[in-house]
């Protein structure tokens, strides 16, 4: 999970991406980089940390245009402490181009032997966005002519992305002298969306992973880039689209609505608070139907993803609906912190209770889903300690039991509490009185009752299918063994310091 965010505006475009960015920030904290164009140069910054620490004002100053693109990063693939990876990625030739990538290639090793042995390409770091952009640089070289470049060749390039790639890509790229470039994967697995503003100057544009952005931007929200769909918008704002994959299948990503994506978003047509609502009721319907008997005082959620079910829940169970847990702020998002020491440590620097709340309380806690199971059995242990007479857990979404191999960090099942394990065993490692978990069924339910036209769902983190159908016990083993973790079984196949900042000035004249 990254967010990618690509304006072309009529007045300098760098606050418009640093503001972007920051609304982004919950996509990433690991690393974070802008780059513009001025004058047919292309100018850079990006290192590791929050967006408000990597940039300063030396920084904003040297980025220089009218467009441009950001990225914050949330590591999949490589190394979450190298700041060589950080995006955006440049590559001089042809054109000159700088690419910002959310999701994951699911054969990204195949890729970067061809790119190697085929098109004498070299690729410097481990990340596969890197591949992703020397694959379309490639491509971009066959279908021009020559020194000349025009929108069929680009979109012919994206086409030949299409079919070589594979896994859930959503990029933004800027190509020298020509304009910004936007697609995405013929499943439409990661989010991105156009916006679009009048403004005095001409017409402005912005694609983003998520609407928020265009929305704090003031821009209006045009529509979501089509699985499979290229966009270019050249720098004279003029917008071109086309659909350029030879087949597609819309299914977006489950988790983003469970908790990726904030609630204020607006994802393939579907809000994603409205989602979280209608999870909420689908989990009440479940709650009476599989524990009857059970008697709560108090719904109280896990801030933050998990308040919107929460609060339906508690409405349709007729429960007092309460604040239990007061969120440090400034502490960042656990299920996106490297290791998982760091993750046990950070909770209760995270989270601190309400101790009226739970004192002699019968108390259903509601979180959006249980990953690693770290944060349930702190957040269980927590409620216990400040008095709750019962804890009963519920999660919005269901058991976890998968490889996420699509761009979210849950690449081992060794880490996974749902791996192995029944229901009952897993509220047993977590110290709960009764544990709850959504149905797949509901939770597709709940997000197609927004928008009915979604047929289809990556789900493979629950399920184990996963939708690109490349994805084998091999490709599973090697994640497992990069990790150093226990491999999975065929069966599971089928079923940063700101000292590592990087400024880069790439023209000949580097002078302030």
């Amino acid at each position: 999970m990254c967010g990618i965010l690509g304006v072309v505006a009529t007045t300098a475009v760098n606050q418009l991406l640093y503001d972007g960015l920051q609304v982004l920030q919950h996509r990433g904290q690991d690393a974070a980089g802008i780059a513009t164009t001025e004058g047919g140069r292309f100018l850079m910054h990006k290192g590791s940390g929050l967006v408000r620490d990597v940039f300063r004002t030396r920084n904003m100053r040297n980025l220089q245009g009218n467009w441009g693109i950001g990225h914050v990063r949330y590591p999949t693939a490589g190394s979450a402490y190298n700041a060589a990876e950080a995006q955006p990625f440049y590559v001089n030739s042809p054109f000159g181009l700088m690419l910002a990538h959310n999701g994951n290639l699911t054969n990204s090793e195949e890729l970067k032997r061809e790119m190697f042995l085929a098109d004498l390409r070299h690729i410097n770091t481990n990340s596969d966005s890197e591949v992703l952009l020397n694959v379309l640089a490639h491509e971009l070289q066959a279908a021009s002519n020559g020194c000349k470049l025009d929108e069929n060749a680009i979109f012919q390039a994206v086409a030949a992305v299409h079919r070589r790639c594979r896994g859930a890509y959503a990029a933004v790229v800027m190509i020298a002298g020509y304009g910004l470039l936007a697609f995405r994967d013929p499943y439409g697995i990661r989010p991105l969306v156009i916006g679009r503003n009048d403004a005095p100057g001409g017409t402005e544009w912005i694609v983003s992973s998520e609407s928020v952005a265009v929305d704090a931007l003031g821009f209006k929200l045009l529509r979501d880039v089509e699985p499979g769909e290229a966009v270019v918008i050249d720098m004279e704002g003029n917008f071109r689209s086309r659909a350029c994959a030879e087949s597609t299948v819309h299914a977006p990503c489950m988790f983003e609505y469970v908790y990726l994506a904030r609630p204020d978003s607006l994802i393939d047509g579907v809000s994603v608070y409205e989602a979280r609502l209608k999870m909420g009721e689908y989990l009440a319907a479940k709650f009476r139907r599989v524990m009857p008997h059970v008697e709560i005082d108090v719904v109280i959620p896990i801030p933050d993803s998990s308040r919107p079910a929460a609060l339906e829940m508690a409405n349709q169970l007729g429960v007092p609906y309460r604040e239990g847990f007061v969120k440090n702020r400034y502490i960042g998002r656990t299920f996106i912190m490297p290791g998982q020491a760091v993750r046990r440590k950070s909770v209760r620097q995270k989270l601190n209770t309400i101790h009226q709340e739970f004192k002699g309380k019968r108390v259903l806690l509601v979180d959006d889903s249980i990953v690693r199971g770290t944060t349930s059995q702190e957040i269980v242990n927590m409620a216990r300690d400040a008095g709750a007479t019962k804890v009963y857990f519920a999660s919005a979404a269901p058991p976890v039991r998968h490889a996420n191999v699509y761009g979210i960090d849950m690449p081992t099942r060794a880490e996974l509490i749902g791996a192995d394990r029944d229901e009952s065993e897993i509220c047993a490692a977590i110290g709960a009185d009764g544990l709850l978990y959504q149905d797949l069924d509901d939770l597709r339910a709940s997000v197609r009752a927004i928008n009915p036209s979604i047929q289809y769902f990556e789900t493979s983190c629950f399920d184990g299918k996963y939708v690109t159908g490349d994805v084998t016990a091999d490709y599973l083993h090697g994640i497992e063994n990069r990790r150093g973790s226990a491999p999975v079984t065929v069966e599971d196949a089928d079923g940063g310091p700101a000292a590592n900042q990087l400024d880069l000035n790439l023209a000949s004249d580097t002078s302030d």
